[in-house]
């Protein structure tokens, strides 16, 4: 009713009203009234339920191939002609299934890439291919710019590419099987190395038998234990990882070559082959190979071995424990034998290669020490207001810094005032006589004043002559268990070396004044450590 008044409302200045269905005149404007047996229709269609009208599936949306010869509002094409270059809905389409000429024509899936198989510069359908340039051409391009060219049909070229593409799609099926039974040996091996870490370790136990010092050592042995199974089953994981990552890529790598090994349109075909057929060389091994392994077996034995010997423990039997834990062998390819420990430098150029920039930890900082410019530098201050931290030394002023140390490192100390230089492992403890730097065998260290060095370590101490210099330089190599002091100036004057076997990450130390507890000495207040720059 609105749309007819509305509609005869423009028409009153004519003074004829057409019904705007059926077009009949009326003089004049009638009064409209309800239509009884629509009414009546739409009340019966509210009674029994309004089947739903059917989807706009035949009608193309925006991701569909829409048929090119539809007006208005188009139907989804249901093929594409590759001679006409035409995409066609069901309808359309009917001629060429019953129209002798167009019953020859290529009728592919819809694609909305028809006009890719135009020439652009003879307006002409390509149907061939040149080899020499790797493109598809049409007639008149093989008897014009590409004459001489080695060309063929693109149907040739395809069928030579298909059979490519299959023997790729073998290699990586192969190689997805290659992988997966890889991944499978992997997975076992971390499953052998966890078994044999908690069995040793359960067998460590036998430690409980022995003094304080041998407990002490157990534990020592047990977080070396899980230090190494941490370290063994992160490179199985990492490796395992990997190979999952290449089987999922192989998959999907086949997936795409399988369904372009679909694809009816040659042209898309070899348009698409290049991007999809070059398969990258595999990162890693073919295989694992399966050998005799080690895990953690030895390290029971010579855990026994060292409970009938217990005053070889506190020489040189300890190092047996340590080696069998680093001697772990897992199911990886072994690496190429590593050259000797490289000498140590000699000129400032070669000790520049090996410096590092060292940063200090302030959870470790001993509350009486002030960190500046960057947690570089330490002076001894009043009580500052840093947080609880279990890593906070609370006996001696020290820091360490934040850095792990391994491989060839070294740095220079800038000390002003009393103090040393030190490295130790993040396992030195933070409280009692036993945490200051030399006071264990957790850490070397060497103290300096105006006058003259000394050398601790276990609480051993070494007096060390030398030009007294405000400036110290530390040379480690972690692997080679080398340690060397020097006394920086104008030149490099060695201290003391050091020749151990390093068996945790080690990092570097300062302690600057007296240890609180004691009174502290007007000289030791504003006493200052700062991890130099090296240049």
């Amino acid at each position: 009713m609105k749309c007819i008044n509305r509609f005869w409302d423009e028409e009153d200045q004519k003074g004829i009203y057409s019904c705007p269905q059926c077009r009949q005149t009326f003089i004049p404007r009638p009064v409209l009234g309800k239509n009884a047996m629509l009414a009546a229709l739409v009340e019966q269609l509210k009674k029994t339920g309004l089947q739903a009208a059917p989807a706009d599936h035949c009608y193309a949306g925006p991701e569909d191939v829409a048929c090119d010869v539809c007006t208005g509002r188009k139907l989804k094409a249901s093929k594409s002609c590759l001679v006409c270059l035409t995409s066609y809905c069901d309808k359309h389409l009917q001629p060429h299934y019953k129209v002798a000429p167009l019953k020859k024509h290529k009728l592919v899936e819809p694609s909305k890439n028809l006009q890719e198989n135009i020439c652009s510069r003879h307006d002409e359908v390509m149907k061939m291919f040149c080899r020499t340039d790797q493109k598809c051409i049409c007639y008149l391009c093989s008897v014009d710019e590409h004459k001489g060219h080695d060309t063929v049909s693109a149907a040739a070229e395809r069928t030579e590419r298909q059979r490519e593409l299959e023997v790729s799609r073998l290699e990586i099926q192969q190689r997805i099987q290659d992988r997966e039974k890889d991944v499978k040996l992997l997975q076992q091996e971390v499953e052998a190395i966890n078994h044999s870490a908690d069995t040793t370790v359960e067998d460590s136990e036998i430690f409980t038998q022995l003094i304080r010092l041998i407990q002490k050592r157990s534990s020592d042995v047990k977080q070396q234990i899980r230090s190494q199974q941490v370290t063994e089953v992160r490179r199985v994981k990492e490796l395992q990882e990997k190979l999952e990552q290449e089987i999922t890529e192989l998959k999907r790598r086949d997936a795409e070559l399988k369904q372009l090994s679909h694809t009816e349109d040659h042209s898309q075909f070899l348009h698409n082959y290049p991007s999809l057929s070059a398969l990258s060389e595999s990162t890693h091994s073919s295989s694992i190979n399966i050998r005799p392994l080690t895990h953690f077996e030895d390290v029971t034995a010579a855990v026994s071995e060292l409970r009938d010997k217990l005053q070889d423990i506190l020489t040189d039997r300890w190092t047996n424990i340590s080696l069998a834990v680093a001697a772990v062998d897992v199911l990886l390819p072994h690496p190429e034998p590593e050259a000797g420990p490289e000498p140590e430098p000699k000129s400032r150029d070669g000790f520049l290669q090996c410096s590092c920039e060292i940063t200090l930890d302030p959870n470790t900082a001993h509350t009486r020490l002030l960190l500046s410019d960057g947690n570089r530098k330490v002076t001894l201050m009043k009580h500052q207001s840093y947080s609880h931290h279990p890593d906070r030394f609370t006996g001696w002023l020290q820091v360490l810094s934040r850095e792990s140390l391994t491989g060839r490192c070294y740095w220079e100390v800038e000390m002003r005032g009393t103090g040393c230089v030190a490295v130790a492992y993040k396992t030195i403890s933070r409280a009692g006589d036993e945490s200051g730097f030399g006071q264990n065998d957790k850490s070397w260290a060497l103290f300096c004043n105006q006058t003259d060095y000394e050398f601790r370590y276990n609480s051993i101490r070494t007096s060390i002559s030398g030009p007294c210099s405000s400036r110290v330089g530390v040379y480690l190599d972690h692997g080679a268990g080398i340690l060397s002091f020097y006394s920086v100036s104008e030149t490099r004057t060695l201290l003391h070396r050091v020749q151990t076997t390093f068996t945790q990450p080690l990092h570097a130390g300062l302690r600057v004044g007296l240890r609180l507890g004691l009174r502290l000495q007007i000289c030791s207040r504003g006493s200052t450590a700062e991890m130099c720059k090296v240049e």
